[in-house]
């Protein structure tokens, strides 16, 4: 691996670079709270060789929706629940959105 090719991982998303107390710290929560979520299948950390768990950027924020809606009274079963079904719903959209742009009319250049 090449110098670049870590660079390049820093802009990763989906790179899991964080471990577990890291991911706690930054989230401002406990480290059961992220087993807890991984337990529900919200998010499933990357294992090192090591076995220890390592979350990405995008699981960060999932955790953090979920720590969110925890914090306002909701059941973490339920919570993972209702970010699954906004994730859904966006995916919904992107698609309909996709289907409006292709089934719209076509204007023809010069007419």
């Amino acid at each position: 691996m090449t110098a670049d090719d870590s660079f390049n991982r820093l802009d990763d998303d989906d790179y899991p670079a964080y471990t577990m107390g890291r991911a706690a710290e930054m989230l401002g929560t406990t480290q059961g709270f992220l087993r807890a979520l991984g337990e529900a299948r919200l998010i499933t950390p990357l294992r090192s060789a090591g076995g220890h768990r390592r979350y990405s950027r995008y699981q960060l924020r999932i955790a953090a929706r979920a720590r969110e809606l925890v914090d306002h009274g909701t059941p973490i079963e339920a919570a993972c629940r209702i970010i699954v079904l906004e994730d859904q719903l966006e995916e919904a959209q992107r698609i309909n959105a996709e289907y409006r742009r292709r089934a719209a009319p076509r204007h023809t250049a010069g007419i």
